[in-house]
C-alpha cells in the first residue's frame, strides 16, 4: 500500500518483453497509424473540397472521421513510445488526459453512429419532406449533440476519477483505463461509480435505442417499399450498420476484458482485444465508406486520376528540357 500523495506515475503492466520483436512492432503500429490518417484525412478534405458532399449525410461522416483522428492521436503516439522504452510509465495527469481522449472518442462515436442512424431513416422513410426535416440549423444541432454531451460527461467522469485518493499505480493495461484506476482507490468510490452508471445509461442505451428504432422502421420500408428503394437503403446502410457491429463488437472485447478475469488468456491476445476499438475502427470506417458510397469513390477516383495526370505531364516536361 502507498500513500495517494506519493502517486506521481501509474506503471502499465500489461507490456512484456519482446526484445528485438519491438522495432517490427513499432513499424507495424507505425504504419497503422499514417494509414488512418493518410484515410481520414483524405475523406475529410474530399467532403470539405466538394460542394456537392455538402449534405447531411457526408457532414455527419465528416464529423465520424474527425473523431477517428481524435481517437488514434488519444493512443498510437504514446502506444508508439511505449513499444520502444523499457520502463512502461506515465505520469498521472497525462494518464487522466488519456483517459478523457480515449473514453469521450468512445461516447461521441455511439453519439455520432445514432445520428447518422437518424439521417438515414428521414432520407429512407420520409424522402419528400427530406430536406424540411434536415435544415441547415438541425444539422448544425445534430452535430453539436454529437461531441458536446459526450465530452461533457467524459470530462466529469474523468475529474472524478482524478479526485480520488490512490492506494497503488499499476495498471493492467497497455494504455490508461478509467475502471483500473478507480479499482486503485483507498476508498471513496461511490460517487464515481453512481455517476457512471448514470453517464453510462445515457450514452449507451439511448445511442443504441436510437440505432435499434430507426433500423426497425428502414427495414419496415424495404419490405413494403420498391425495388430502387431498397437499393438504396442498402447503399446507404451497408457501411454504417458493418460500422455500428465493428464498433459494438470492439466495445464489447473492451468491457469482457476490463471487468473479467481473463489471465488464463495469452497475453498478446489480450492486448489485440483491449486494443480492437481503438485500432481497428479508425482504419475500418474510411475504408468501408470510401468503397461503398458511390460519390465518395468517383471523387476519390477523379483526385488520384488528376494526380496522376499532372505527374506524367511534369514529367514531359523534364524530358523536354
Amino acid at each position: 500500500m502507498i500513500n495517494s500523495t506519493q502517486v506521481l506515475y501509474f506503471t502499465l503492466a500489461a507490456y512484456f518483453d519482446i526484445g528485438h520483436f519491438k522495432y517490427l512492432f513499432f513499424m507495424i503500429v507505425m504504419s497503422l497509424y499514417l494509414l488512418i490518417i493518410c484515410a481520414n484525412v483524405l475523406l475529410i478534405v474530399v467532403i470539405c473540397m466538394n460542394r456537392s458532399l455538402h449534405e447531411p449525410m457526408y457532414l455527419f461522416l465528416c464529423s465520424l472521421f474527425v473523431n477517428e483522428l481524435y481517437g488514434s492521436t488519444g493512443l498510437f503516439p504514446f502506444l508508439l513510445v511505449q513499444i520502444l522504452s523499457d520502463i512502461h510509465t506515465v505520469s498521472v495527469p497525462f494518464c487522466f488526459l488519456q483517459i478523457f481522449c480515449l473514453y469521450s472518442y468512445g461516447s461521441v462515436e455511439f453519439t455520432n453512429l445514432a445520428v447518422m442512424s437518424y439521417d438515414r431513416y428521414l432520407a429512407i422513410c420520409y424522402p419528400l419532406q427530406y430536406n424540411a426535416h434536415m435544415t441547415s440549423n438541425k444539422v448544425a444541432l445534430l452535430i453539436a449533440v454529437i461531441w458536446l454531451p459526450p465530452v461533457v460527461a467524459v470530462f466529469v467522469t474523468t475529474f472524478l476519477s482524478a479526485s480520488l485518493q490512490l492506494c497503488a499505480n499499476i495498471i493492467n493495461k497497455v494504455y490508461c483505463d478509467n475502471y483500473s484506476v478507480i479499482k486503485l482507490a483507498c476508498y471513496g468510490t461511490r460517487v464515481n461509480n453512481i455517476y457512471e452508471l448514470i453517464a453510462a445509461s445515457f450514452t449507451i442505451p439511448v445511442p443504441v435505442s436510437v440505432i435499434f428504432y430507426t433500423y426497425v422502421k428502414i427495414l419496415k420500408v424495404c419490405f413494403s417499399g420498391s425495388k430502387q428503394t431498397r437499393q438504396k437503403a442498402v447503399s446507404t446502410c451497408t457501411p454504417h450498420l458493418a460500422s455500428i457491429l465493428n464498433f459494438s463488437f470492439g466495445v464489447c472485447f473492451e468491457v469482457l476484458q476490463s471487468r473479467f478475469d481473463m489471465n488464463n488468456l495469452p497475453n498478446m491476445l489480450r492486448i489485440f482485444l483491449s486494443l480492437y476499438f481503438l485500432t481497428c475502427q479508425p482504419l475500418f470506417n474510411p475504408v468501408m465508406y470510401g468503397l461503398d458510397l458511390s460519390k465518395i469513390r468517383m471523387i476519390c477516383k477523379g483526385l488520384l486520376s488528376c494526380s496522376v495526370r499532372k505527374c506524367r505531364s511534369s514529367n514531359r516536361f523534364v524530358q523536354l528540357e
